[in-house]
């Protein structure tokens, strides 16, 4: 088939895509609005569920299945996908009686689930549902029904999945997030499952990226200004870090230096520090550190701990490497 091109034909395509959006958003307004009964009690079944939950399908409800079983993974329920045509070859070993399942297939006359559904029975194992066709096979064996309304696909021939896959995309998504705050799932939670990446840097703490121990300048309020210099060279974060007993008592910086120069050599460390530092605590999350130091001007914050022990020092380049920026 030949296709040729002319400038005539971006609005076309423009308007091809907008339809197809508009199509889908409608579905899922509709679906929002039209939320299927057994939702929650769906919900309430895997929330009971001593296992995990087992995500089956075939074709296109299978890469949304293992989408779903992703998510939920990684949002506080343990899941994970199956092949529903491997199953029949032995993978239905790996459903176990304290599990749940969820199969997907938007006509509900998928064969290729049908052992997996006779497994869920045989071992009274729940099983939730998802289909367009409530009257279907699949629907009427599961425990729990999540019917999607039986909308228009978008494409122009009304048979690709499109709006069906979205629409099983989107109720998967309702599923995990309504789970996961039953289970009071938090950021540091949610960090655990998320080590790499963007998303794993957005969860780290303070404590995670600070300098602490013999790399921290730390001086004696009545050090000579010469001990200052050296211990804000030596250690490179341009501060010195005063305490006394063990307690931070002030920081010098090297405005608080360009600021004292006349007679800087005769003074001792106190006169010249800033007696009431900022500080952030070490639990303190890294993009909120980065706030600090956007907003306030500065490349270093110093961490210290509820009764003003000096913990560390957080420079601008550790998160600027830990990707944080």
């Amino acid at each position: 088939m030949t296709v040729t091109f002319d400038q005539s034909s971006d609005s076309t395509i423009q308007r091809t895509a907008s339809r197809v959006l508009k199509t889908e958003a409608d579905a899922l307004s509709y679906l929002a609005q039209n939320l299927p009964d057994d939702f929650v009690p769906a919900v309430r079944a895997i929330l009971q569920c001593k296992g995990r939950v087992i995500i089956s399908g075939i074709g296109k409800s299978g890469h949304i299945g293992r989408k779903i079983a992703a998510t939920l993974a990684s949002t506080g329920t343990p899941s994970y996908f199956v092949h529903c045509a491997e199953a029949s070859h032995g993978d239905l070993g790996m459903v176990g009686r304290d599990d749940a399942c969820v199969l997907i297939s938007n006509s509900g006359e998928t064969a290729e689930l049908r052992d997996m559904v006779y497994h869920t029975q045989r071992f009274s194992i729940p099983m939730i549902g998802i289909s367009s066709n409530p009257d279907s096979t699949l629907m009427q064996a599961a425990d729990y029904r999540l019917t999607l309304p039986k909308l228009p696909e978008a494409c122009s021939i009304g048979m690709a999945p499109t709006t069906s896959t979205t629409l099983t995309l989107a109720i998967g998504d309702a599923l995990a997030v309504a789970l996961m705050e039953q289970r009071n799932f938090a950021p540091e939670d949610f960090g655990i499952y998320h080590p790499g990446g963007k998303l794993g840097a957005q969860m780290r703490t303070v404590a995670e990226l600070m300098h602490g121990g013999d790399e921290i300048p730390v001086l004696q309020e009545d050090a000579p200004m010469q001990d200052v210099l050296m211990a804000m060279t030596s250690k490179g974060f341009g501060i010195g870090v005063l305490v006394k007993d063990g307690a931070l008592t002030g920081v010098i910086t090297d405005g608080d230096l360009r600021r004292n120069m006349v007679g800087l050599m005769d003074r001792t460390a106190a006169e010249i520090a800033n007696p009431d530092p900022l500080t952030v605590a070490p639990e303190c999350l890294a993009p909120e550190a980065l706030a600090i130091l956007n907003e306030r001007k500065i490349n270093v914050l110093l961490v210290a701990d509820a009764q003003r022990r000096p913990l560390g020092v957080l420079h601008i380049h550790d998160l600027l490497r830990a990707g944080v920026a």
